[in-house]
């Protein structure tokens, strides 16, 4: 069951639908009171051929609202629940999920804060259950593939890497739908969205920071409806830049722009004592997908194109084809939740990152976050 009424939740979401074989989402919860109500159905269901229509990705077929977050936890026919709203709503939808004793996906950030993290992390372990969050980089075969050619010593030593990326929104102009983005309260910033998938993304592939330098900036207080013209504050930073150690030793710099740039809204470098190995995207997001990796090592003179290997598809060679899609990495993610709910996947391996992993990120955000509001370096813990 997936529960949210944005276009993330029917889209990107909505498309994994028989994605692979087994268990599949066929419908989705939409959690308002002006919506007529009915009973909930089933939604997790024997397997059937994804569709899709020229133009416009298949979804679920079926749509079932709820006037309350505790109506479809206590359904015996949900399985799963899928939290894909706002942030400041993750809290009150999964703490009666939990309670009702259902596995979990949240998308990412997990909560406002790392008190709300925590707290859910703490309610899921004491029910021994098994829970997800959304840093679909985890999932995406590209990035796996990096990940193993860094471990494998296809650049040596890794000496450095630098990250420059954009956040797509917190730029000069908002719409409706994105103004509450505009509130550093609301806990969907560009450190907790943008800059949370980007490091952990590096993290993913590189291993954690030891420490970090940060500077964290609000350089548009006041931005621009994109219709009306009507200016709005803005307290949410618009530019985060991260320099700190990794674990290994390497030097790591990371800068994340709001808004798009029309120079290069993605950028990787890997640089090691033997290779360089290079991500690039052409959109804000990297963690969406639509990624294209390059590498050159000995004495190679320039970079050259890297090609996935087939196995990183895993069982999904229907979506070989398909890595330009926003629901790319999601299906990815759905593929290793499900190994990890059927038992193929044992616990605490290579799966989706639970809410234990959630709140490390969570306080080493908050951790950066205090970097740049004291001026030191910080050591992370």
């Amino acid at each position: 069951m997936v529960r949210g009424a944005s276009e993330w939740a029917a889209v990107p979401h909505g498309t994994c639908r028989g994605s692979r074989p087994g268990p599949s989402i066929q419908s989705y919860v939409q959690c308002a009171a002006d919506r007529p109500h009915s009973p909930c159905r089933r939604r997790l269901t024997p397997p059937r051929p994804p569709e899709r229509r020229a133009g416009s990705p298949a979804g679920p077929d079926r749509r079932c609202f709820a006037r309350s977050a505790e109506e479809p936890a206590r359904c015996e026919e949900v399985d799963l629940v899928v939290v894909t709203v706002r942030v400041p709503q993750h809290l009150e939808l999964i703490r009666p999920a939990i309670d009702a004793g259902k596995m979990v996906l949240s998308e990412w950030p997990l909560g406002t804060d790392l008190a709300q993290a925590e707290e859910l992390a703490a309610r899921a372990r004491r029910r021994g259950l098994l829970t997800a969050v959304g840093l679909q980089a985890r999932s995406a075969p590209l990035l796996r593939y990096l990940r193993d050619l860094v471990a494998e010593g296809c650049v040596g030593r890794v000496l450095s890497t630098s990250m420059l990326g954009s956040g797509g929104g917190w730029g000069a102009t908002y719409d409706d739908s994105h103004a509450y983005l505009l509130d550093v309260r609301s806990g969907a910033t560009l450190l907790s969205v943008p800059f949370g998938h980007s490091v952990d993304t590096l993290i993913m592939v590189l291993g954690e920071f030891r420490e970090v330098s940060a500077h964290i900036e609000n350089l548009r207080p006041e931005v621009t409806h994109v219709t009306s013209g009507a200016v709005a504050a803005k307290s949410a930073e618009d530019q985060i830049a991260v320099t700190g150690l990794l674990e290994s030793g390497a030097v790591a710099a990371m800068h994340v722009r709001g808004g798009t740039s029309r120079a290069t809204q993605f950028h990787w470098e890997i640089n090691g004592t033997e290779g360089d190995l290079v991500v690039k995207a052409d959109q804000a997001q990297c963690w969406s997908g639509r990624l294209r990796l390059y590498g050159a090592r000995g004495s190679d003179g320039t970079l050259t194109a890297l090609p996935v290997p087939l196995r990183y598809e895993r069982s999904l060679t229907e979506w070989a084809e398909r890595s330009a899609e926003p629901a790319y990495n999601v299906a990815h993610q759905y593929a290793l939740l499900r190994e990890q709910i059927t038992g193929r996947l044992a616990p605490d391996t290579d799966g989706v990152p639970d809410f234990l992993h959630a709140v490390r990120r969570h306080r080493m955000l908050e951790q950066v976050r205090d970097a740049a509001q004291t001026g030191r370096k910080v050591t992370l813990r």
